[in-house]
């Protein structure tokens, strides 16, 4: 447990001011374990919660499911918590009550608790503000929280508590360097949110083994897609979801744009199936809920004065494809340019590649965080994969500017790579939209 000497402060007043403090409080931005956390949230007697846990990983697909889950359990009446990250635009994004962000004083008083409680243990900034979740979300009274996994999931901040019910989206190949190089390395890494005689829903399917003999070993009610629970697509974008005792027809296009979109809900209803079986049968009210969810920044599409601007996050390989899918499926009449920066501690490459053959023009920038790749270093990416028509802008503001002014009537502009993108984009651009879910 780290004991180091903590630095010096002023008197913090404002949410700006903690955040500003929460980034220089531990000595490591990442620091995996769970010691520190359980320290604290033992010291506030949080532990166990008073509220059920849902805990979503997964490589891709995670803030999807969190947001049906959290939709869906709103339309039955349940006071609903939910924790994500990173933000796009305002840290309170991250930690929802009912759909509507914390307010700022709010989030300054659970900060004091926590700070008065911790005595000289360091939380780093994920840490600390996942026990800031932990401890709003029990002052408030909620029946439970869907909690969305920052890093792999053994070790991440989150599984701190035990989840009531884990729900893996998807494994594939990401943040490497603390996961593993393989899928069979990170599905353990993720397979370790599981509980024993608690259900495990898992979205991926072709799953690694390491994860299905980790799940077995443990002894969790392991849900696996295509085998206990799956689902048909009809023409007209409507679907029927199979489960173990569970069918439902002609349930709706998901909200969320994607194909993918449809084996992430099905996961959700199997979640719902396992824990809340009188919630799972009621189809009318559940079709309503499916089509209310909202996630910002995942192939959003806004039109405004005849250009489609299409935002997404994707930031791996495997996201990036499930962006060009969606591109290829959906031409426009026009061009497609695009607006990409990233994080030097990403696969750049293996981002760009599908997307290289489907872009007209390229506007490359960096990303607004201090772990940006350099600009040039993508364009030369792009220009490895023959991307010719290259711009390269300061930052995400010039890049909007940029792209603004070549983009026509009939073209889509689509901005992707990282949170630290996307959000700027909108606001840049000022097609902000808030991030409440409430209704």
């Amino acid at each position: 447990m780290s004991r180091s000497p903590e630095p010096v402060r002023e008197p913090l007043t404002t949410l700006d001011d903690w955040l500003r403090w929460l980034e220089i409080l531990h000595p490591k931005k990442i620091d995996m374990s769970l010691d520190r956390v359980e320290t604290v949230l033992a010291a506030l007697e949080l532990s166990p919660p008073p509220y059920r846990i849902l805990s979503v990983a997964g490589t891709n697909g995670k803030g999807s499911c969190v947001a049906t889950l959290e939709r869906i359990y709103r339309q039955f009446g349940y006071r609903v918590g939910a924790y994500t990250s990173p933000h796009l635009w305002r840290f309170n994004e991250r930690i929802r009550l009912d759909g509507t962000d914390a307010p700022d004083d709010d989030l300054v008083a659970v900060f004091q608790r926590i700070d008065r409680a911790r005595g000289d243990t360091t939380l780093s900034y994920f840490e600390y503000t996942t026990v800031a979740a932990f401890l709003y979300f029990a002052e408030r009274g909620v029946d439970l929280a869907v909690l969305e996994v920052g890093l792999g999931g053994r070790l991440d901040a989150v599984n701190a508590m035990d989840a009531d019910l884990a729900l893996i989206a998807s494994i594939d190949l990401d943040h490497q360097h603390w996961l593993g190089e393989t899928r069979e390395a990170i599905g353990v890494e993720k397979a370790g949110i599981m509980r024993a005689g608690r259900p495990a829903v898992v979205a991926d399917r072709c799953p690694p083994q390491a994860l299905l003999d980790h799940a077995q070993g443990l002894g969790a009610q392991l849900k696996l897609i295509g085998r206990d629970f799956d689902l048909t697509r009809h023409g007209d974008g409507s679907w029927d979801y199979h489960g173990a005792r569970m069918h439902l027809r002609r349930l709706p296009k998901p909200a969320l744009r994607g194909a993918v979109q449809y084996g992430n809900t099905a996961a959700c209803l199997a979640a719902i199936e396992a824990l809340d079986p009188r919630v799972a049968d009621k189809h009318e009210a559940l079709a309503l809920a499916l089509a209310g969810v909202v996630l910002p920044g995942r192939l959003q599409s806004i039109l405004s004065d005849g250009v489609e601007w299409l935002f997404d996050v994707a930031h791996n390989p495997a996201a990036a494809r499930v962006l060009a899918a969606e591109l290829e499926a959906k031409p426009v009449q026009g061009r497609t340019l695009a607006i990409v920066g990233m994080m030097a501690d990403k696969d750049i490459g293996g981002v760009l590649e599908p997307m290289a053959g489907l872009v007209d023009e390229w506007t490359v920038t960096r990303a607004d965080s201090e772990r940006a790749s350099d600009s040039a270093a993508i364009a030369r990416l792009l220009e490895s994969l023959g991307c010719e028509r290259l711009h390269e802008a300061l930052d995400v503001t010039a890049a909007c500017e940029l792209a603004r002014r070549h983009a026509r009537p009939g073209d889509r502009v689509v901005t992707f790579g990282s949170f630290y993108v996307v959000g700027p984009a909108m606001s840049a651009l000022g097609l902000y939209c808030s991030p409440s879910l409430s209704d």
